[in-house]
């Protein structure tokens, strides 16, 4: 194999293939990245495919390159990826000699071992078209959602995002016991999936976040491919794809925690209700409380006590409904503000031991539906 790429489009390539690697891969070769071009009939615009599979995640992506000869390749993806980062902005010549690839950039010269292309497993295919949205909805929907997503693998149930399908309206939903995200969108549907199919998948939630900040970026169409039978999940845009495996998991049923009334609600500035409890939560223990004394006159934080020092701070809000007092940890709230898109917020509770919910103020003083964010709150002392 003998080619020429552009640095930019193949570091680029790379980093997006190698973020889906195993860290510690159970074998060398699903550590690897492979590097397909063409033959050596392939005109000046054919395209080099990067690809990456660990039996779980598959990333493929396609960068136009100038192909000398053809042939395949496999090497580390990470020492690639850091390599051509730090790679000159010129021409990148790419050669396979034997058993090593050597890699080329202005002066700078590298030579990599390579890794027995036989061993690779086969790349999955794409699952069956289901739909299509705008990337950059499909982008912040899961971003918005996949910050309640818990983390501890004991519990994949709860590390999921599930997507449930139900005509043209997609929804969304994360959590982790303590925090409770959804998002609902409308979205184009395949023609060939019936208007009146429900579907609902649970997908790991770094993976999907993952895909979702590339391909959200580009701010073109993203389409998702569902073959629920095979546990697989496609997501493909701007030339990248990637699928992933399906969780074989019982998601909780949560819409039974979303209070279907409150007794009060505030309506507050995000920006200035995030620095408040920054600065408050200076004083708080790690994992400890921050309490929120919502009035008529207004909003008073404080956390700390005696022994590791204290602090309060008054905000104004828009108040309406009975005093409540109540308290939650400081950077689960701080999550939920960052995950709504607005200047504004709305906190709305029923009591001090029920979850809150948080969702988006609009410009014209409406609180947005769509999204919510619902935190358990943490019991006070006394």
């Amino acid at each position: 194999m003998k080619i020429r790429v552009e640095r930019d489009g193949l570091a680029d390539a790379v980093a997006w293939v190698a973020r889906s690697l195993p860290s510690r891969p159970p074998v060398p070769v699903l550590g690897g990245v492979l590097l397909d071009a063409g033959g050596a009939e392939s005109d000046d615009d054919a395209a080099l495919t990067i690809s990456g599979f660990d039996y779980e995640v598959s990333a493929t992506v396609g960068v136009s390159a100038t192909i000398a000869d053809g042939g395949r390749a496999l090497v580390s993806g990470r020492l690639l990826a850091d390599i051509t980062k730090a790679l000159p902005a010129q021409p990148v010549e790419i050669a396979i000699e034997g058993s090593r690839a050597s890699i080329t950039c202005g002066n700078a010269r590298f030579s990599l071992p390579t890794m027995p292309v036989e061993d690779y497993p086969q790349l999955p295919t794409m699952p069956d078209r289901a739909g299509e949205l705008p990337g950059e909805v499909f982008g912040q929907a899961v971003g918005q959602v996949a910050v309640a997503a818990g983390k501890d693998d004991t519990l994949p149930m709860l590390t999921g995002v599930r997507i449930e399908i139900n005509g043209e309206k997609l929804t969304m939903i994360a959590t982790d016991r303590f925090r409770l995200a959804m998002r609902e969108l409308t979205w184009k549907p395949d023609e060939s999936i019936p208007g009146d199919e429900e579907t609902a998948v649970l997908v790991p939630a770094r993976t999907l976040a993952e895909a979702a900040k590339s391909l959200g970026a580009s701010g073109r169409t993203v389409e998702l491919s569902l073959a629920s039978g095979d546990g697989l999940l496609g997501i493909s845009g701007s030339g990248r794809q990637a699928t992933t495996r399906l969780l074989d998991a019982e998601f909780p049923p949560v819409r039974q925690l979303l209070p279907s009334e409150h007794n009060s609600a505030a309506i507050i500035s995000v920006a200035t209700l995030t620095d408040a409890i920054k600065r408050v939560s200076l004083v708080a223990e790690r994992g400890t409380q921050v309490r929120l004394e919502f009035s008529e006159s207004g909003l008073r934080l404080s956390a700390g006590g005696d022994d590791e020092g204290s602090a309060e701070e008054e905000l104004e809000c828009d108040f309406t409904g009975e005093p409540v007092t109540i308290a939650f940890n400081p950077q689960y709230l701080i999550d939920g503000l960052g995950a709504l898109h607005t200047d504004r917020a709305e906190l709305s509770f029923t009591t001090a031991s029920r979850p809150a919910l948080i969702k988006p103020v609009g410009e014209d003083g409406e609180v947005q539906a769509g999204y919510l964010y619902l935190l358990m709150p943490v019991r006070l002392p006394g």
